[in-house]
């Protein structure tokens, strides 16, 4: 039964999806069935998406309706035709895509090798030796922080690896699965996008080439001009600064402070109605009993995922045709199919986790499958979540969303704020759209033409902040939207609900925002380095976390709550 705030919340809900659906009838109606520049049309995909998640906290939903509206906006306006297309054509075509269909096979893999892993007693095993090192919270999370940033290859691969590994150390500690998540996050793809090899390197230097053609110039090492702008990524250092200026600080605030004074004060690691993206019956999967507790259990099994990631990232990226140097290895990570390459690697990492399980005596091969396959179907709800997600991602690029985003820019604008305008926009376009590749590939072409027009037709290093303004704010809406690939994955690797994960995140998304801005891009532009930049910014955090932020030590929470009562008697 609904009660009444959600039954208000269902109210807007509704009313708001026919508001946009008649605004949609309307605008086209005005406009005649030829028009294929949709303008403010194409923002209602992406406003139905995240306004629905915040009202409905239902994500699935949110999403489906967006689809669905989006299609009924490419049918002119056909509510009949529009349902008809979003089950024949806009799922189908998602589901058909080589990548997508790779990764939804790779994430109900894991599922499977988590599970094995679990009734193993691998990931027990491997959690109470690290509590025996990590023995207070802020060393579980220092932990899984530099796991995060060690595991760089891969964003999807570092969610995917850190959070089923660390999970069962901060749950015994009372680390909300709220932070967990906003770590894995954060040292995910801010950490990956700046990595010197790994599976986006080729795509942002492709990027770079793109740039070049569209300001009418040859580039000549785009590699080089990549590693350039790794200092002016200036949100993507300052969004890893902040997680590990809060782990030694031992403070939060807004809705992460609500969050770690639940887990840390009552042991609820999440809210009672939240829905962990990673069921319950997994995340809380139970040694078989009379299993002796072996590390290697879990130890071999990541090793070889992370090992056969590595050779299969070389390999599809062509590496044998490469010299065996580090210009090789960078240029065959750059060129890889990182989709296939986990999902060999998850698949010979099950392979050897039931060879082991066998040999072992722990299970037989019937009970391993059994258990495998039961892992496989836990994770439904994350792959349904992506389907729609990447269902409503391919609809705003037939919409041209990000280009009508972009447009609103304008050109007329002075070269001193220009790289923070493009890194505003980009955090819009890529909030909106949920995709940093997506962002980059619209935002570039215009914003390097714009740069250089500022710097005369000269390559300097105003026109690499320039794109680094671009690849900086595309990774915030990869980082904290609710339809971005990336953010879905942190939440299921860490098992938080998904919602709760965006608003918790999301006021320190916007913290390292704001700093990368007003620090970092603005007197960047005047020509300061962000050599004194960087460790300005990283004290601007400092300070701002000790101004807003509030101790999660317990004694200070329990110090609080007696307080509290206090006042109210």
């Amino acid at each position: 039964m609904l009660t009444k705030v959600s039954g208000r919340r269902w109210a807007i809900a509704i009313i708001f999806v026919f508001a946009m659906l008649l605004f949609t009838n309307i605008v086209l109606a005005d406009d005649g069935d030829e028009t294929k520049n949709y303008g403010v049309l194409s923002l209602v995909v992406p406003i139905i998406a995240i306004a629905m998640s915040f009202i409905t906290r239902q994500v699935i939903l949110s999403l489906g309706t967006a689809v669905f509206v989006g299609a009924v906006i490419l049918n002119g306006g056909n509510i009949f035709y529009g349902f008809l297309r979003t089950c024949d054509t806009y799922i189908i075509a998602t589901v058909t895509d080589t990548w997508d269909i790779t990764l939804i096979l790779f994430i109900l893999a894991v599922g499977g090798l988590i599970a094995v892993m679990a009734r193993m007693g691998g990931t027990q095993a491997m959690a109470l030796a690290m509590a025996k090192k990590a023995k207070t919270a802020k060393y579980a999370m220092i932990a899984t922080w530099i796991m995060g940033i060690i595991i760089f290859f891969e964003d999807m691969a570092n969610s995917l690896i850190v959070g089923p590994t660390m999970r069962p150390v901060t749950d015994e500690l009372n680390v909300s699965r709220e932070k967990l998540s906003y770590i894995i996050d954060s040292t995910a793809g801010p950490v990956t996008d700046m990595a010197f090899i790994s599976s986006w390197v080729a795509y942002e230097i492709g990027m770079i080439g793109i740039a070049f053609t569209a300001a009418g110039m040859t580039v000549a090492n785009a590699y080089g001009i990549f590693l350039q702008t790794i200092p002016y990524r200036f949100y993507n250092i300052f969004a890893i600064a902040l997680v590990i200026i809060l782990i030694l600080t031992e403070k939060d605030y807004g809705p992460m402070y609500n969050a770690e004074k639940r887990a840390r004060l009552s042991g609820k690691l999440y809210e009672d109605n939240s829905k962990p993206m990673m069921s319950k019956e997994l995340d809380a999967m139970n040694v078989k009993e009379g299993v002796p507790l072996r590390m290697c259990n879990a130890i071999v099994p990541i090793v070889t995922f992370i090992v056969v990631t590595l050779l299969a990232m070389w390999y599809t990226g062509k590496g044998y045709k490469e010299p065996m140097n580090i210009k090789g290895i960078q240029n065959s990570f750059g060129n890889c199919d990182s989709a296939s390459s986990i999902f060999y690697a998850v698949i010979l990492s099950s392979i050897v986790c039931i060879v082991m399980a066998v040999a072992q005596k722990i299970m037989t091969l019937r009970e391993v499958i059994d258990v495998w396959l039961d892992g496989c179907k836990e994770l439904l709800l994350t792959v349904t979540i992506l389907l729609f997600a990447w269902t409503s991602g391919n609809l705003m690029g037939e919409l041209g969303t990000g280009d009508y985003i972009a447009e609103l820019v304008g050109g007329n604008v002075p070269g001193v704020v220009l790289p923070v305008i493009i890194f505003a926009v980009s955090c819009l376009v890529s909030f909106s759209t949920g995709t940093s590749y997506g962002t980059t590939a619209i935002m570039i072409p215009i914003a390097f033409p714009l740069a250089m027009g500022v710097t005369g037709g000269t390559f300097n290093e105003y026109a690499v902040l320039a794109i680094a303004s671009v690849t900086s704010g595309a990774i915030f809406g990869d980082h904290c939207s609710p339809i971005s690939d990336t953010t879905i994955m942190s939440s299921m690797g860490s098992a938080a609900d998904l919602m709760d994960h965006i608003r918790t995140q999301i006021p320190y998304a916007v913290t390292a925002a704001v700093v990368a801005g007003v620090i970092g891009f603005i007197p960047a532009s005047l020509g300061v380095s962000p050599i004194i930049l960087i460790p300005i910014g990283i004290v601007v955090l400092y300070i701002v976390v000790r101004v807003l932020g509030k101790s999660t030590k317990l004694e200070d929470l329990q110090a609080e709550t007696a307080q509290e009562s206090i006042e109210i008697l």
